[in-house]
């Protein structure tokens, strides 16, 4: 069985559209939470204002396999729900050393 892999998604979010940011965070982890493989999710909001990443996702999935499978199936279900100027960067981790 493989290991686990985390999903580490930071957001840029324009100042007025945080709560519209958040609101597509939350249509987006409400489907992703029924797919085969997940496991968790939290989102994290930066303490500096200032900060490049406003708002980070940081999901754990049972493989990577699990983790493609579901974006495709959200991306179908969901369509292209979008938040003007919102931007992520998303990316599949590995823990390597504890």
């Amino acid at each position: 069985m493989s290991a686990p892999v985390t999903l580490i998604n930071p957001f840029k979010v324009p100042a007025d559209k945080l709560e519209a940011a958040i609101e597509y965070w939350e249509a987006h982890r409400d489907f992703m939470a029924q797919q085969p493989g997940y496991l968790s999710t939290q989102l994290h909001q930066s303490l500096d204002e200032g900060a490049t990443y406003q708002l980070i996702n940081v999901a754990i999935w049972q493989s990577e396999a699990d983790f493609y499978q579901a974006a495709q199936k959200m991306r179908q279900a969901l369509g292209h729900i979008q938040v003007e100027g919102l931007s992520g960067n998303p990316a599949l981790y590995r823990v390597i050393r504890t």
